[in-house]
């Protein structure tokens, strides 16, 4: 029987540093390639003697997404490593948290080794398509707030006092038609501020093309993320694109964890208090908060929540981080019914929900944490008293 290796890969963008471990953590070698075909076809031959192998990227969604995807094309089995594990490994290791690429290598491999539990990941030409295009939209919507920025700055030359604020492209066509300078420096203003109005009208309409694209794209998957308030192309295809296999989350509460809605226990003594998270997937944070903020705009349950918790003494910000903690289980339950069967229930969810609210995914009076509580306590005991000499001890009353 062919015993199975793990190839720890430390990744980066020009090079990657291998170890191969058996499942004693055994070293049976390593090198360092560049990324360069040359030196993937290299990288492809030194493992080749292990037929059964499976390789632990580091970073599988950052900066060893490029390896893993052509691991992944060519058949292999790739499974991803979180940092911080491979950095608890090295801190406990005998290096003294030394950081090499030699040792960090190990260390993926060694957390490959023993961990079990560590996602797998699988080819998804699609999803892969969506991240790309999401993320080019998020580019083209970072360029477009540049270029307004600069047409604005050379209309307020061009027209003291009369900028706007929020500025469209037929307010600014309108406001360069009644611009006509005489003099070199006003001339040139003015054809600049028309050649960024050319460019903002392009990149509207790159971004309304690829949110078409997203739409389509999110409907072709069967999701129905789209139906949640606040929700729609652009956040769903985010959600999708980042999320990848939902069933990798155990239940709500990692997801929540995972998105940053969940808030950090800060408890001492008699003081029972939470902390703001700042942990977890930042991007997909947004995307809830660009939810919560919508429903917070429309009639809504979301809104009725949030004014609940503001009449219980909430501070505003309090309110909408348990809007947003809301907002994530809705999105986990919908991410977990697309995964389902149509016809089949999904488990702790009755026939015939919607999820058309955030705040109709669970009972209002959850504590200020938004974490599920341990439930009562079945049966309580007085506290055992000293027994008088010469008379039996007395058996413990039930308080309850």
């Amino acid at each position: 029987m062919v015993e199975q290796v793990i190839i720890g890969v430390d990744p980066h963008k020009l090079s990657a540093t291998i170890e191969v471990v058996d499942h004693n953590e055994r070293m049976l070698g390593s090198g360092r390639f560049s990324t360069d075909q040359a030196g993937y076809s290299a990288m492809r031959a030194l493992v080749k003697s292990w037929p059964e192998r499976v390789w632990a990227v580091e970073g599988a969604n950052g900066a060893g997404r490029p390896l893993a995807q052509r691991l992944l094309e060519a058949g292999e089995q790739v499974v991803d490593v979180p940092a911080k594990l491979a950095a608890r490994v090295r801190l406990f290791d005998t290096g003294h948290n030394r950081k090499t690429d030699a040792l960090d290598a190990h260390s993926v491999a060694v957390v490959a080794v023993r961990t079990s539990n560590l996602r797998a990941l699988k080819v998804d030409g699609e999803l892969e398509a969506m991240r790309i295009l999401t993320d080019r939209r998020e580019a083209l919507t970072r360029r477009r707030v540049q270029t307004v920025c600069r047409l604005q700055a050379l209309l307020a030359e061009l027209l003291p006092g009369q900028a706007k604020r929020d500025i469209t492209t037929g307010q600014a066509k309108a406001m360069l038609a009644t611009v006509r300078p005489r003099d070199i420096a006003g001339k040139t203003r003015r054809r600049i501020a028309a050649e960024e109005l050319a460019e903002l009208i392009a990149v509207e309409a790159k971004i309304k093309k690829s949110t078409a694209e997203l739409k389509d794209m999110v409907l072709a998957r069967d999701s129905r993320l789209m139906d949640i308030h606040g929700i729609g192309a652009v956040v769903a295809a985010r959600i999708l694109a980042d999320v990848g296999d939902v069933t990798r989350f155990a239940d709500r509460n990692r997801f929540a964890s995972w998105t940053g809605t969940a808030p950090l226990d800060a408890s001492s003594g008699e003081q029972d208090r939470h902390r703001l998270s700042r942990a977890g997937n930042r991007r997909v944070n947004h995307m809830i908060h660009i939810a919560a903020v919508t429903q917070l705009r429309l009639d809504t349950e979301g809104r009725a929540y949030y004014r609940r918790k503001r009449a219980a003494g909430k501070k505003p910000q309090e309110a909408l981080r348990c809007l947003k903690r809301r907002i994530s289980d809705v999105i986990y339950r919908q991410l977990i019914a697309d995964t389902k069967p149509a016809g089949k229930a999904v488990p702790g969810e009755h026939r015939g929900a919607t999820p058309e609210s955030s705040a109709t995914d669970l009972p209002p009076h959850i504590g200020t944490s938004e974490k599920p509580l341990p439930g009562p306590q079945s049966r309580r005991y007085a506290q055992p008293t000293t027994a008088r000499k010469n008379q039996p001890a007395k058996p413990l009353q039930d308080a309850s």
